[in-house]
């Protein structure tokens, strides 16, 4: 039992790490490259939908692997087409000189309006795919990367210390105006409340014996606890090189991925 939780969190760690790093090294690339990526990915995106549908139709160690890795797929599609322009709102342009309160708010979600509706689109697919299938950690690993990453984007929008702006590629500079800095605000920790909070109690049901210890059960509370990570890179100055450096080295042109 020890084996099989230490290799879900080791798998889980890997295709956080290495999904990351290879959407920063693709969106490093020259722009005339993100047709044939996209276009890659899209392939392997269908792949995706097929290896979660399989996962869904029984609970087993296999299949929660399958799930959590088709979704770190799926996930990683919708981050590349972001990061590339390709998906991201109507507006395309930087905040309004003075745009403050419900005129900022507005600006800001109509420069990534289409890129939500997509992962909103998928999560509905997922959804109609799970009705009468036992198996739910897809559906669950996808509702997590979309609450950690929404969250992600209000600490943005609220401001924080380290909001990662330099690391934005060319074509998405503008973004960086729709940032903000500033000291640690109340929702940041109020969301690293509720994020750290679930997972502490996740850990305290697994020793209290309350919850079976099921290889998707530690692949969820370990992206959790990885997303809780990437919140409070967000207050220090840790530089994403030490992390991916050699999906960074290419160039000297910087890029940036959202946290999930």
């Amino acid at each position: 039992m020890v084996n099989e939780v230490v290799w879900a969190c080791v798998f889980t760690a890997l295709c956080w790490w290495l999904g990351t790093g290879v959407i920063l090294w693709l969106d490093r690339l020259p722009a005339h490259s993100f047709r044939f990526s996209l276009a890659g990915w899209t392939v392997l995106l269908a792949l995706s939908f097929g290896g979660v549908a399989h996962s869904m139709q029984e609970v087993s160690v296999f299949n929660a692997y399958l799930a959590f890795g088709s979704v770190i797929v799926m996930w990683g599609w919708h981050e590349l087409a972001f990061l590339t322009g390709w998906i991201t709102g109507p507006r395309k342009t930087p905040l309004d000189a003075g745009a403050t309160g419900w005129s900022r708010f507005v600006q800001s979600v109509q420069v990534m309006l289409y890129h939500e509706l997509a992962l909103l689109a998928n999560f509905a697919a997922l959804w109609w795919m799970q009705e009468g299938q036992p198996s739910h950690v897809a559906i669950c690993t996808f509702a997590l990367l979309w609450c950690m990453r929404l969250s992600a984007k209000l600490n943005l929008f609220f401001g924080v210390p380290q909001n990662g702006a330099q690391y934005l590629p060319t074509h998405l500079k503008y973004l960086a105006s729709y940032f903000r800095t500033r000291d640690m605000t109340l929702w940041f920790v109020l969301s690293m409340g509720i994020a750290m909070g679930t997972w502490f109690w996740l850990v305290w049901l697994a020793q209290k014996g309350a919850v079976a210890i099921t290889t998707g059960w530690v692949m969820l509370a370990t992206l959790l606890g990885l997303a809780i990570v990437e919140h409070i890179i967000m207050i220090f100055p840790w530089p994403l090189e030490r992390l991916w450096g050699w999906a960074m080295g290419q160039t000297t042109k910087p890029a940036l991925t959202t946290p999930p």
